[in-house]
């Protein structure tokens, strides 16, 4: 019988006074009782809007179905028909805006909680399943793939699926790109990625960690090697900055460096061996995903007072709203309107021995308005004269986007890249280079992760229509 409430089930989660001190993760899951409940307020629609909003083009309404009638397993079988990653979609992937955007629940109410119950029959499964996949009959080719990010890490498992030999190379010493380095534990647990990691790998996936292309091999290097094509994933790693004075003080951070920092090299942790700013006052400058994940690491890194400071207003910010919702419950405080112009230091010419010369001491801003449409169809913020004011602070970081690296397409002879750095790619994810393809942020600069397994779905699908003629 349908379940014809207008509201999702909620989701459990920590309490904000409890998660803003540690780094264990928020959401807690649907149980099953949760999540057939949920299932039941989907319609079925024949249609299928849900599934045209989906940049991997899951069978939403199948899986759906599934967990309906209590055949979970059933359920993840259909997601990984379409995707590699379930259980990171299932918490990082911005459904609001995607498949639920399409929901024809929304219409009178809230949509169906696709984002939740993928969630669920990711983690049912990776609790239960007891069986390895089934690794598909060799058909004799190889592939090499640059980065194991989401983008990557889809190619690799889409083109594994359908028999190729395929080697993933990844610069750091462990797989998972932006989704290891860049996402906060307690929004997605690194075991969570490691799981995903390991099931590609049993699908026949090699990853070789600790290789940078454009230095330890080049692409040219590995069509010497055998490979037939190569798919590049290497992600926007370049961090951007605003060019006002005092971005070179100690305590001014890119939001890459920051989460790096604690995500990776677990800064966090008592003993860790890598230095980081905690606690006293912290401006995180933007207000996008990354830079929630900046904000609410500073708080938990020990933090007394965080601040968000965004150019635009509460109803601009480009933020997924429950990252917002979380940031407010758990005392970030929004400082809206606003823009820097100077990161003040300290100074000390009578003792240039004192500790704190160079380092962090405020921000100087400047209030802002929205004035007409920019070419993005966003209100643009303009200065308002007089109103400068100084924020007192220890630590800043700078979350205003990235840009892809530049080193794969200076040692690559032939690869085109656009004025931002992003490489050039047709609408198959195939480069100005014969056999060399490309998806992700390393094409669009800073994005979603499943607009990146979308590119990497698109440009695997390419390949193996270029190596089967």
């Amino acid at each position: 019988m349908p379940n014809m409430s207008l509201k999702r089930n909620p989701m459990p989660a920590q309490d904000a006074k409890v998660r803003s001190r540690n780094f264990d993760e928020v959401a807690l899951g649907y149980t099953e009782e949760m999540a057939i409940d949920e299932a039941a307020r989907c319609l079925g629609c024949k249609t299928m809007p849900c599934v045209d909003g989906c940049p991997v083009k899951i069978h939403i309404p199948a899986f759906i179905a599934k967990i309906r009638e209590g055949d979970f397993e059933g359920a993840y079988q259909i997601i990984t028909e379409s995707s590699s990653l379930p259980a990171v979609c299932g918490r990082v992937c911005p459904q609001e805006t995607q498949c639920e955007a399409r929901c024809v629940r929304g219409i009178k109410g809230e949509s169906v909680g696709i984002g939740r119950l993928e969630r669920f029959v990711a983690d049912y499964h990776n609790t239960f399943a007891t069986l390895p996949p089934v690794k598909p009959t060799p058909n004799g080719h190889k592939v090499a793939v640059v980065g194991a990010g989401p983008s990557g890490l889809t190619c690799a498992g889409d083109l594994a699926k359908r028999g190729y030999a395929v080697t993933v190379y990844e610069a750091l010493h462990v797989a998972g790109g932006v989704l290891v380095y860049g996402i906060p534990e307690f929004r997605l647990p690194k075991r969570i990625v490691a799981k995903e990691v390991e099931t590609l790998e049993a699908l026949g996936v090699k990853i070789e960690t600790n290789v940078v292309i454009g230095k330890t091999l080049t692409v040219d290097e590995l069509f010497d090697m055998g490979f037939e094509a190569v798919f590049i994933g290497s992600g926007a790693g370049l961090p951007s900055f605003m060019g006002i004075p005092g971005e070179s003080l100690k305590g001014v951070y890119s939001a890459n460096e920051f989460l790096t920092r604690s995500n990776l090299m677990k800064a966090y942790r008592t003993d860790a061996q890598t230095p980081i700013m905690k606690g006293g006052r912290v401006a995180v400058v933007g207000g996008g995903n990354v830079a929630m994940d900046a904000a609410r690491t500073a708080l938990r890194l020990g933090a007394e007072k965080v601040y968000i400071v965004y150019r635009r207003s509460l109803d601009e910010l480009p933020a997924r709203r429950e990252e917002v919702e979380h940031a407010m419950e758990e005392g970030i405080e929004f400082c809206l309107l606003s823009n820097p112009v100077e990161i003040l230091g300290f100074e000390n010419p009578d003792d240039p021995r004192d500790a704190r010369c160079g380092s962090v001491r405020g921000m100087r801003c400047v209030k802002m308005e929205l004035g007409e449409p920019d070419a993005k169809g966003r209100r643009r913020p303009i200065a308002i004269e007089g109103s400068e004011f100084e924020m007192e602070l220890n630590t800043v970081v700078m979350s205003i986007g990235t840009s892809p690296n530049p080193l794969i397409k200076s040692t690559t002879e032939g690869l085109e890249t656009n004025e931002r750095g992003g490489i050039i790619v047709n609408e198959a994810g195939l480069t100005t280079r014969h056999a060399v393809y490309a998806g992700g942020d390393a094409v669009t600069g800073a994005a979603t992760v499943i607009s990146a397994m979308g590119a990497g779905k698109t440009a695997a699908r390419a390949i193996d229509e270029y190596l089967s003629k």
